[in-house]
């Protein structure tokens, strides 16, 4: 039976729910006749179909075929019937290693340089097939029974025919906290080189136990993702930081290669004896800076497959708003004094700023500048604290996908959010999808 029966394609017996999104379920399951376990994602056709993401399926099958490599999760064979596709793949029982982080708070950089030399070997021979994975974070490194790190999630990978004749990628995609400076930029960029980014990132995680680069807003932390404004933490060995502050570098054409990643001395010899125990952050910064950054999702499961099915969720388009370090100010700042809104959209740029072209006109409000996807839209009007003015700015996702975020930049708070809860919201509801970070969450349908 195809779903909610016991037996897939006469050929797998299904076991317990690994997992849910939008598109599908994970379970765990038993092949009938060698008895292995493996893990069986089940993705609907038709809801498949009806978003659009049919290529985004096919690359993430030819990519899993063509990286076969010990620290990269196995895909063993792709099925289908009317209603549903079965991707079948290797069972990794012990967990993501983001799991692993949010537990202990930080690791040892013993720990780190061992999943960190499995990760650089797994990405290195991605990159010599010609396959950039582009969405390298903790959430999508497992590990095995034995500790051993498994690179999975393919679904937002480029193969090298991808690349237009500038040889460089140019749709913008990645879990925002994580992105190379470049990708941000959308001027195009080496696949080869982002990802060697992103390892950088998780490799900081790994030790530090939080973000290198952290904002109250999204934007605020995109400036310092492409400034390269980070700093190490004081445990972090001499070594470490030299490493870091190579790959973490904001130029690609100077960021450190994989080879030179291989040739340094942290890489071959790691940290030493003086750092194999380990020097927990202090409970009360490892609460305020990382525990409920990452805590801050809504699965909790033990399987990679999960992450892919909730990627591309239309409801809250969770690759952005439930990926560890999108947005930060909810630590910080109560509900009612935040300043800035976002929504995601399916709608182009063109058509997001035209609307609110015209919800500034319905409204009487001021469009002062458009330049670079931020409309600044201003009253006419003296308020109780000036002349309110808010900017909106364009994020793009996918081609297809927009985050659109609203930060007043002057005039009263009280007046803003009144404005943007009875005024705003209900006039841009033909481009919206989700809004995000509500209880409501402001769904639109």
């Amino acid at each position: 039976m195809e779903s909610g029966g016991k037996i897939v394609m006469e050929r797998y017996e299904l076991g317990r729910l690994l997992g849910k999104g939008t598109f599908g379920k994970v379970h765990y399951a038993r092949n009938l006749e060698s008895n292995r376990s493996v893990a069986i994602k089940m993705l609907d056709k038709e809801k498949v179909l009806k978003v659009g993401l049919s290529e985004q399926i096919r690359r993430e099958i030819t990519t899993m075929r063509l990286v076969a490599h010990k620290n990269i999760v196995h895909l063993h064979e792709v099925m289908a019937t009317r209603n549903y596709i079965y991707f079948v793949m290797e069972y990794v029982k012990g967990g993501e290693l983001f799991d692993k982080i949010e537990k202990s708070g930080k690791l040892t950089e013993a720990a780190a340089h061992k999943y960190f030399q499995q990760l650089i070997s797994a990405v290195d021979y991605c990159h010599s097939r010609g396959v950039y994975h582009r969405d390298l974070k903790p959430e999508n490194l497992l590990l095995d029974e034995n500790e051993n790190l498994k690179v999975s999630d393919f679904g937002l990978s480029a193969l090298s025919e991808s690349k237009r004749q500038d040889g460089l990628l140019h749709t913008s995609c990645g879990t925002p906290a994580y992105v190379a400076p470049e990708v941000i930029s959308k001027t195009g960029y080496d696949g080869a080189k982002s990802d060697i980014w992103s390892c950088g990132v998780v490799l900081f995680v790994l030790v530090a136990g939080y973000l290198p680069f952290r904002g109250s807003s999204l934007m605020e932390m995109y400036q310092k993702i492409q400034l390269g404004d980070f700093r190490c933490s004081s445990w972090f060995s001499h070594k470490l930081k030299k490493l870091l502050y190579k790959i973490l570098d904001p130029n690609p054409s100077t960021r450190i290669s994989i080879q030179k990643i291989k040739e340094s001395t942290w890489f071959r010899k790691g940290p030493g004896e003086t750092h194999a125990v380990k020097d927990r952050i202090p409970r009360e910064s490892a609460t305020t800076i990382a525990a409920p950054t990452l805590a801050a999702r809504h699965k909790k499961n033990s399987h990679e497959d999960v992450k892919p099915l909730t990627v591309t969720n239309l409801n809250a388009f969770e690759i952005i708003s439930f990926s560890a370090g999108f947005d930060l100010s909810g630590l910080f700042i109560e509900k009612e004094c935040r300043k800035e809104a976002r929504f995601t959209s399916d709608k182009p740029a063109s058509a997001i700023i035209s609307k609110l072209e015209d919800v500034a006109k319905t409204l009487n409000l001021r469009v002062r500048k458009k330049d670079n996807g931020v409309v600044k839209i201003q009253g006419r009007k003296e308020g109780r604290n000036g002349v309110l003015q808010f900017d909106t700015q364009i994020f793009e996702i996918t081609p297809f996908h927009h985050l659109v975020e609203m930060k007043q930049t002057s005039g009263d708070s009280l007046e803003y959010q009144k404005l943007l809860e009875e005024d705003i919201r209900p006039t841009l509801k033909d481009i919206v999808w989700a809004w995000h970070g509500d209880d409501q969450q402001h769904k639109q349908v």
